[in-house]
């Protein structure tokens, strides 16, 4: 069992700035990669970015050169820095690990771009 959690979530204007953190616990030794999704509201759930245990990235398209992906050195804690936020951006943020080919949820974080 993997559990994560993730914070960094909040209210942000066009153009700003926001870092989402995501931490793993449990059998976290065992994770092979983890990532972001975002699902907006009335929309199905997205993937933003993912990264392996080897380091190797994945983005997509609305979000490459805005938004990068990167994990501590543990690999337990994966990090989201989102740049130049556009309102388009505002859904919840899922944080997802894959463990022994299982795939596990964090609760969300809400993201709002908005002036």
């Amino acid at each position: 069992q993997v559990q994560l959690v993730e914070s960094g979530g909040g209210l942000v204007q066009p153009g700003g700035s926001l870092r989402l953190s995501c931490a793993a616990s449990g059998s976290s030794s065992s994770i092979y990669a983890m990532g972001w999704y975002r699902q907006a509201p009335g929309k199905q759930r997205d993937l933003v970015a993912a990264i392996t245990s080897g380091g190797s990235t994945n983005y997509a398209d609305s979000v490459k050169g805005r938004f990068t992906i990167s994990r501590d050195n543990a690999k337990t804690t994966v990090y989201l820095q989102m740049n130049s936020l556009k309102p388009e951006d505002t859904a919840v943020y899922y944080c997802t690990a894959n463990s022994r080919n299982t795939p596990y949820w964090g609760q969300g974080t809400q993201v709002t771009v908005s002036s």
